[in-house]
């Protein structure tokens, strides 16, 4: 946690430049601390570790997942344990209950058989390459996000435009744009009450008036502390009898849902849920893939009902580095795929719907004899989300060597 009370004689000792540098970090200081209500907001949710999509959204039909899957394959639908139905075809895990409402409701669409044209089966790369969203290039620096940010500039951008959940700096937000990383909104604090007060009252009557560029900094961190008060979140109560899992996931989304409705001017968020690398007893309705997907649906759906109405102004895509081997293993679990699945929600979605092209579990179909083919690039979708809900059409700049085709996009995202 970062703490930024300071006493009179601590500010005296260490000179302008230290004060400035303990408010806030001097990427952070150098933005525009002003609020601007965002009118479309992105929440990006990293499943880190390669979620089993085959599992995750099951292909019920396909006879090689259950010949294949002794031990972990999910029962159809009406079975015991059975997975939830979608349309015929494809089916939910049964931990995923509550998403269900959200899909039938057209505001939750799936994208399967999505994922990176690189073959790597490599966590770091895979991750990497999906982060830049330039697949095979590893000299590539900046996040598909950061490059968004740079694309579509605010001249009054707030603070809080692009924030992570985390305690670092994602690769997707790595770059020249600035974003704030935080593993709890709790850190952006001058302290509480009469302590907070002194601190903020010592920084202004020390800075106050002048114009140099420490002054400039102390201001500008001022306040940006100052819109964070407006956050407050010990006292955040989630709206229309929302509960979010008390695990770290359900918390970032709780605080992400906060901050879209302070209206700080959010307008890309980034939320990272680990543990998806099931290479050991996965389970099947039941157990350790069950356990993770549980919270993330409760999670997700608890975001949805705290937003209420200004869940129509955002979008929540879901991401994963890649899927897992059809073939389950000799540890009860699956190694790593090709092929993943993706979820999309949000007002702007056309829910409702699997989207993709499915190419099948036939032993024929498979990538290298083993793996869910992958059939939509996911550059694909991701570039129809920042064109279609974001509103920035030059996708080239966000995605370069992509040829993006708008006449084929998925229409995931409503025009």
């Amino acid at each position: 946690m970062i703490d930024l009370r300071l006493t009179r004689r601590q500010v005296l000792r260490g000179g302008a430049a230290a004060a400035a540098t303990l408010v806030l970090p001097v990427r952070l200081m150098l933005r525009r601390a002003a609020a601007q209500n965002t009118a479309r907001v992105l929440v990006v949710i990293f499943q880190r570790g390669a979620v089993d999509a085959l599992n995750m959204v099951v292909p019920y039909r396909e006879g090689p997942y259950y010949d294949q899957r002794s031990s972990i394959a999910v029962p159809a639908p009406g079975q015991s344990g059975g997975a939830i139905d979608l349309d015929g075809q494809f089916a939910l895990h049964p931990a995923l209950a509550a998403l269900q409402p959200l899909f039938a409701a057209g505001e939750l669409a799936i994208v399967h058989a999505i994922g990176s044209p690189d073959p790597t089966r490599s966590h770091f790369d895979a991750q990497d390459y999906m982060e830049t969203a330039v697949p095979g290039d590893k000299r590539v620096t900046t996040g598909w996000l950061d490059r968004y940010l740079q694309a579509a500039p605010e001249p009054a951008a707030s603070v809080f435009r692009g924030v992570a959940l985390s305690g670092t700096v994602p690769r997707t937000l790595a770059g020249p744009a600035d974003a704030l990383a935080l593993s709890d909104l709790e850190q952006l604090s001058l302290g509480s009450g009469a302590s907070g007060a002194l601190t903020r009252g010592t920084l202004a009557e020390m800075y106050g008036g002048r114009d140099d560029l420490p002054a400039v900094l102390v201001g500008e961190a001022l306040r940006a502390v100052d819109l964070a008060g407006r956050l407050d979140p010990q006292s955040y109560v989630p709206a229309n009898g929302a509960v979010y899992p008390t695990s770290t996931f359900g918390t970032e989304l709780r605080q992400i849902a906060q901050t879209i409705k302070a209206g700080v001017g959010l307008e890309v968020a980034f939320a990272d849920v680990t543990g998806w690398d099931t290479h050991v007893l996965e389970g099947g309705s039941d157990g350790n893939l069950a356990s993770l997907l549980r919270d993330f649906g409760d999670a997700i759906a608890a975001l949805r009902v705290d937003l209420g109405d200004a869940f129509a102004d955002v979008c929540v895509p879901t991401m994963s580095e890649f899927g897992r081997t059809l073939a389950e293993n000799g540890s009860g679990g699956t190694d790593h795929g090709h092929g993943t699945a993706m979820f999309v929600l949000g007002g702007t979605v056309r829910g409702g719907g699997v989207y993709g092209q499915w190419p099948g579990l036939a032993a024929d179909a498979l990538f290298e004899g083993r793996d869910l083919a992958v059939t939509t690039d996911f550059r694909t979708l991701f570039a129809e989300i920042v064109a279609h809900h974001l509103g920035h059409p030059d996708v080239s700049t966000v995605f370069p060597g992509f040829a993006y085709d708008e006449s084929a996009r998925l229409g995931v995202i409503a025009s």
